[in-house]
């Protein structure tokens, strides 16, 4: 393991092992029972592990398991895991006097650490697993190390995708959000990226140092430099490609895993786009089929970008 790789593990094991606040552990040990005995780890990211509020707010999770055999009883459910990672599924858990929400994505731990890896062409998991992240609950030691490998893989993986596009470090993680952002479909606006990267401008600003060294020196230069640039930019515009049908498919699955899976997407479009859109009983009764639709009448709207 080099440097720059045993730095970014040093600091997600850190952070890692950040206590969480108790209304997440309870999200976490309500996720990690309903898949018993494949669970292996539960990690806490996104808006709220930035706030460290959960009132009037759906945690994001990951549900890290052994295998999806394990993970499921219906293997439907495991072959469209293993098909199209991950599955998302909602769940509710009652906590003193209110009820704590979460949204939790399935994923196998042996694919997952086949995903962050540069070879992994989309980046739907290395740059959200790049991000800041909290290990709620883990199985064991092995598994715990695991996590922290595959965390730190995807940080290595984010910024080797994108060094070739900027001229500072200072740049790299908030490039390498836009460019993410662009390759899904995404309700949040233009600034989100810049705005994930500011929240903990710190920690990027150290893993960047570490990942990029002191003789970074951007990307003008030397033909050689170029030349990367142009790849670098290349594969991003396979992934923009890519990225926006993958978005749609995984869209249309959540529909038979996500309780209310079409009015929980109306709210999150709603609140970081400011689109509302009022389903009709049939939309809601039949997502599917009401899918490609409800798609089109949402990007009229200006909900994606």
């Amino acid at each position: 393991m080099d440097y720059a790789t045993a730095e970014a593990g040093r600091v997600i094991a850190a952070e890692i092992a950040t206590p969480a606040a108790a209304p997440f552990v309870s999200l976490a040990d309500a996720v990690r029972r309903r898949h018993d005995p494949a669970s292996l780890g539960v990690l806490l990211y996104g808006s709220c592990l930035r706030s460290g509020e959960d009132r009037d707010q759906v945690a994001d999770l990951y549900l890290i398991v052994e295998r999806y055999g394990r993970a499921y009883r219906n293997p439907l459910l495991a072959w469209t895991n293993r098909i199209l990672p991950p599955n998302v599924f909602y769940i509710e858990v009652p906590y003193d006097d209110r009820l704590v929400r979460a949204k939790y994505a399935v994923v196998s731990l042996p694919q997952l650490e086949k995903l962050v890896q540069p070879q992994a062409l989309h980046s739907y998991f290395w740059a959200r697993l790049a991000q800041p992240m909290r290990l709620l609950w883990a199985l064991d030691g092995d598994s715990r190390a695991r996590i922290v490998d595959a965390l730190a893989q995807a940080v290595v993986t984010t910024a080797g995708e994108t060094r070739a596009l900027v001229e500072r470090p200072d740049e790299l993680f908030a490039r390498a959000f836009q460019e993410s952002y662009a390759s899904e479909l995404r309700a949040e606006g233009d600034g989100r990226a810049a705005d994930l990267y500011r929240f903990d401008r710190a920690r990027y600003d150290r893993l960047a140092a570490a990942l990029l060294g002191a003789e970074f020196s951007g990307p003008s230069g030397d033909a050689g430099n170029g030349a990367a640039r142009r790849r670098a930019a290349a594969r991003w515009r396979r992934r923009r490609l890519a990225g926006k049908w993958l978005s749609v498919l995984r869209l249309i699955k959540g529909a038979f895993t996500f309780k209310d899976g079409a009015g929980y997407l109306m709210w999150k479009i709603e609140r970081h786009s400011g689109v509302r859109h009022d389903l009709t009983p049939w939309q809601r009764r039949h997502p599917i089929l009401a899918s490609s639709v409800l798609f089109w009448q949402l990007y009229r709207k200006g909900a994606f970008r």
